[in-house]
């Protein structure tokens, strides 16, 4: 259960990802049905100054001892720098070897690979890093076009609002879609964005408001149990097919197809915390033909059956 929460800080660290942080894990939100997180904002020594990287300050009530018992290690960009300081390394590796989980945001895969943690691994950072990073960790497999990548115990994220998409991917697999779609919320921001979309996207606001595909998107939401095709969905947008499939994913970094199986994966995930329906039943609900082809796309979606899910998040009276 992810219950611990620590931020290792150093100097030059990056105020704004460190905040995605601290809005994810670090308010309560106990009142919204968000289970609360013991959050400890840590540097070398207890009681520390360290410096952001637009030169203001903080101190950090904890030491580097206090991720010796955190479920989660989470890491805000750096300024990139070669070398980092042993004792981040030191704590990063331990923290690894004893079983935590790890997070990073933007450069903040930078001092994971720097402690080896990432060799052999698949991990992505934010695409103006991509040469460098893979310059100097070759034994890194970075995926330099997604968003985020989970890597079981290590979750790697691009820019700022991947690492809010990759936060939230993490509470929803440790504790459930209700506690992301509850922080979400209160963020104002999208509940899920696939890990595997483009981290640029064309257009991520459309030009003009009356052209974007939103009112489409907002139907097909609620309309997910049935089959659609991009020759249909084209005609509702009145675009021809080939217009319509390159502003779908100028607005969405995704096909028609991989948006409609994500929303579908997801409702699938909010009927089985919530609901008392069949798996055979959900399938049919979530426009997946049968309960084998909805455990096809839930398990590569969500790495586990649909039944093991709802055994681990079910909601009870």
């Amino acid at each position: 259960m992810l219950r611990t929460v620590a931020v290792p800080l150093i100097d030059d660290f990056a105020s704004f990802e460190f905040g995605v942080i601290c809005e994810v894990f670090g308010i309560d939100r106990t009142e919204d049905g968000v289970p609360p997180f013991d959050f400890r904002v840590c540097a070398p020594t207890p009681d520390r100054t360290v410096r952001t990287s637009f030169g203001g300050t903080m101190t950090a009530p904890f030491g580097f001892d206090a991720l010796d018992d955190a479920d989660l290690i989470a890491l805000p960009a750096f300024t990139i720098r070669d070398p980092y300081p042993p004792e981040l390394l030191d704590a990063l590796r331990e923290s690894h070897e004893r079983g935590a989980q790890l997070l990073t945001v933007c450069s903040g895969a930078f001092a994971l690979a720097a402690a080896g943690l990432l060799d052999g691994r698949r991990c992505t950072t934010h695409w103006r890093h991509a040469d460098d990073f893979a310059d100097r960790f070759p034994n890194a497999k970075l995926d330099r076009d997604v968003l985020y990548v989970d890597d079981g115990d290590i979750i790697t994220s691009a820019g700022t609002a991947a690492g809010i998409d990759a936060a939230l991917h993490l509470v929803r697999r440790e504790i459930g879609s209700e506690a992301a779609t509850a922080i979400a919320r209160r963020m104002v921001v999208p509940p899920q964005r696939d890990g595997g979309q483009r981290q640029f996207i064309v257009q991520p606001v459309p030009e003009h408001c009356a052209d974007s595909l939103e009112p489409l998107l907002s139907w097909l939401s609620e309309r997910l149990d049935r089959e659609h095709s991009v020759a249909e969905l084209a005609r509702r947008a009145h675009m021809s097919e080939r217009t319509f499939a390159r502003r779908f994913v100028a607005e969405t970094g995704t096909t028609p197809h991989r948006w409609l199986s994500a929303q579908r994966v997801l409702h699938a995930r909010r009927l089985l915390e919530r609901s008392e329906l069949t798996i055979e039943e959900i399938a049919r609900a979530c426009g997946f033909a049968t309960a084998a082809m909805l455990r096809h796309h839930f398990r590569r979606a969500v790495g586990v059956a649909p039944a093991e899910y709802r055994r681990a998040f079910a909601q009870t009276a």
